[in-house]
C-alpha cells in the first residue's frame, strides 16, 4: 500500500478490504468487528428445516427435479423444474380466479401472477436457447383426420395446407383459456410465450400461436402436470392462504434448485476459461434472485386475517433464545442458505479469472490486475495482440460486473424480505435489538462488507484516479484516433494516482 498519494478514504477503504478479503480476525474492536461476526448468522434447527420440506414436499420433488430420464439431453435437469413453475402459477391462477372470499383482491392477484409468468417464460426461454437435443415433436401436415386422445390446434395460412399444432393434454394453462374469466389474461400469457420462444428451436405447445412453425417441446413428458398435482392437499385448517403459502413456496424453491445448477455450470465454464459463457450463467443467477423476490412479494397481497391465523396454525414462529421472534422466516430453507453461501463463495473464482494468485498477506497483487483491466478495456483491438485475447478481455470484465450484479441482487433479496415480513406480519416479528440490526441475521446478510473487495478497491481507486485528474478525463480520450494519452495509460494503486 506504500506510494499511493490519493485521497485518505479511498487508502482506508482499500485497507479494510484486504484485511476482509484475506479472511482475518480481527483483534481490534470497532465497526470491523460486526462484519467479522456477520458470517456466522443463526440459522433454524434441523427440526424446523425439517417441518418445513415436509409441508412442501421438497424430498419427493427434489427427487423428480433429480431423475434424468433423456441421457443425452444436458439442460434436463435445467428445463424440468422451470417448466413445473409455469405448471405451479398455473395452479395458483386458477386458485385464486375460484376463490370464493369477496375480500381479497383478485384484479392485482391476476396481474402479478400474468406479470410473474412472463419472467418465468423469459427465464425458460434463455435456457432453451440453442438447445438441439431436447425431446420434441414436429409440426404435421393434416391429410383430413386428426388423432384421437391428442390435443391439437388445426391452423392455415393462405395458399397452404392445414398445419396441425399438438397442444398440451395435460396443462392447465389451455385449460384455463376456456374460461370466460381468464380468457383475455391467458391469451395475453399465449403472447408472451410466442414472444419469448422466439430465441429458442423449439415451443412450448401451452396454445400459443407459434406462427414461424416451430417444432413443439414434449411438455406433458418433460413436466409431468399431473404428477404435480398429485402433491395437492387439501388444507387440513380450511384456510385458503393455506394453498397459496405452499404453491408459492413451491416455485420458490424449484427456482433456487436451477440458480443451483447454473452455478455449477459457472465452475465448470471457468475451469475451461469461457468467461463469455460464465457471464451469461451469472447474469441469469441475478435474473433468478430479482425473481425470487418477486415470488415472496405476493405475499404483500395475502388477506391479514386469514394469513395470520394460518401462521399460528402451522406454529411457524420464529423464536431466539431470548424468546423474541427475529423474522427469519426464510432462513428454514436449506436450498435458500446453501445458495446464499454460495454466492459469496464466487469470491474464491476471482484469482482464477483473472489469472493472478492472491496474496495471503492481503497485498495488492489481484486489486492490481483488476484495475489494469478496468482501465483498458476502451483499447480498440488492433491496439492488443489478438482478437481472442480482446474477446476474453472483455468477457472477464463482464463477468466481474456480473459477480457484483449477483452480490447486489442476493442483499437486496433478503432487505426485501425483512419489509415484508414487517409489512406481512406487523413490526414485532422484527422486534427489540434484532430489528435495530444487533443480531437480526437478515439484516447481517445485506449488511456484509463487499464479496469481491479486489473488484470493490479496483473501482475504488479508479473513481478516486479520475477525481484527481481533471484533465486527463477531458482529453485523455481521443475520439478521432481511437487512442489514448499517454497521461491515462498506467492508473496502478503505487504511482497514477496523483
Amino acid at each position: 500500500m506504500e506510494g499511493i498519494q490519493g485521497s485518505s478514504d479511498a487508502r482506508e477503504v482499500i485497507k479494510d478490504s484486504y484485511v476482509l478479503g484475506s479472511s482475518k480476525i480481527l483483534s481490534s474492536s470497532g465497526p470491523m468487528d460486526y462484519y467479522c461476526l456477520a458470517e456466522e448468522f443463526i440459522e433454524p434447527s434441523p427440526s424446523e428445516c425439517a417441518a418445513y420440506e415436509r409441508y412442501l414436499n421438497i424430498p419427493e420433488l427434489t427427487a423428480n427435479w433429480n431423475s434424468k430420464e433423456w441421457p443425452g439431453w444436458p439442460t434436463e435437469q435445467l428445463l424440468k423444474p422451470a417448466l413445473q413453475t409455469l405448471e405451479m402459477t398455473f395452479r395458483l391462477i386458477s386458485s385464486v380466479l375460484c376463490d370464493t372470499r369477496p375480500y381479497i383482491d383478485k384484479e392485482e392477484w391476476k396481474s402479478r401472477l400474468e406479470s410473474l409468468t412472463g419472467s418465468q417464460v423469459e427465464l425458460i426461454s434463455m435456457i432453451c436457447e440453442g438447445d438441439k437435443d431436447a425431446p420434441i415433436v414436429q409440426l404435421s401436415v393434416s391429410d383430413g383426420v386428426l388423432a384421437n386422445k391428442v390435443a391439437q390446434e388445426v391452423w392455415q395460412r393462405p395458399g397452404s395446407l392445414p398445419v396441425v399444432s399438438r397442444i398440451s393434454e395435460e396443462s392447465l394453462l389451455p385449460r384455463l383459456g376456456t374460461w370466460k374469466r381468464a380468457e383475455h389474461m391467458v391469451s395475453r400469457i399465449w403472447l408472451v410465450i410466442e414472444s419469448h420462444m422466439q430465441r429458442a428451436p423449439f415451443t412450448l405447445g401451452l396454445g400459443e400461436p407459434n406462427l414461424t412453425c416451430k417444432p413443439i417441446l414434449e411438455y406433458d413428458k418433460i413436466c409431468k402436470p399431473s404428477y404435480l398435482y398429485s402433491f395437492k392437499q387439501s388444507s387440513p385448517f380450511h384456510n385458503a392462504e393455506d394453498h397459496i403459502l405452499y404453491t408459492v413456496h413451491q416455485i420458490f424453491e424449484a427456482w433456487l434448485f436451477v440458480a443451483h445448477l447454473f452455478l455449477k455450470r459457472i465452475h465448470q465454464r471457468i475451469e475451461h476459461e469461457d468467461s463469455v459463457g460464465a457471464s451469461k450463467d451469472c447474469w441469469t443467477i441475478e435474473r433468478i434472485w430479482k425473481l425470487l423476490t418477486d415470488i415472496q412479494n405476493l405475499f404483500l397481497l395475502v388477506d391479514p386475517n386469514d394469513f395470520l391465523c394460518l401462521k399460528h396454525q402451522l406454529s411457524f414462529n420464529r423464536v431466539t433464545s431470548t424468546g423474541t421472534s427475529h423474522g427469519g422466516y426464510c432462513l428454514k430453507s436449506t436450498a435458500l442458505r446453501s445458495l446464499t453461501n454460495a454466492c459469496k463463495e464466487l469470491r474464491c473464482l476471482v484469482p482464477k479469472v483473472m489469472g493472478v494468485e492472491a496474496d495471503p498477506k492481503g497485498g495488492p497483487r489481484l486489486q492490481e490486475a483488476v484495475l489494469q483491466l478496468f482501465h483498458y478495456h476502451r483499447l480498440q483491438r488492433r491496439e492488443i495482440s489478438d482478437a481472442t485475447s480482446v474477446d476474453h478481455h472483455h468477457g472477464t470484465l463482464h463477468l466481474l460486473l456480473a459477480f457484483q450484479a449477483t452480490e447486489a441482487a442476493v442483499k437486496r433479496f433478503f432487505f426485501s424480505y425483512q419489509q415484508l415480513v414487517v409489512v406481512v406480519m406487523g413490526s414485532v416479528e422484527m422486534i427489540g435489538t434484532s430489528y435495530l440490526g444487533a443480531s437480526d441475521p437478515l439484516t447481517q446478510i445485506y449488511s456484509e462488507p463487499p464479496y469481491f473487495p479486489s473488484v470493490d478497491g479496483a473501482k475504488t481507486f479508479l473513481s478516486d484516479y479520475w477525481h484527481h485528474n481533471p484533465i486527463t478525463m477531458r482529453v485523455g480520450w481521443k475520439k478521432s484516433t481511437g487512442k489514448m494519452n499517454e497521461s491515462t495509460r498506467q492508473p496502478t494503486p503505487q504511482s497514477a494516482i496523483l
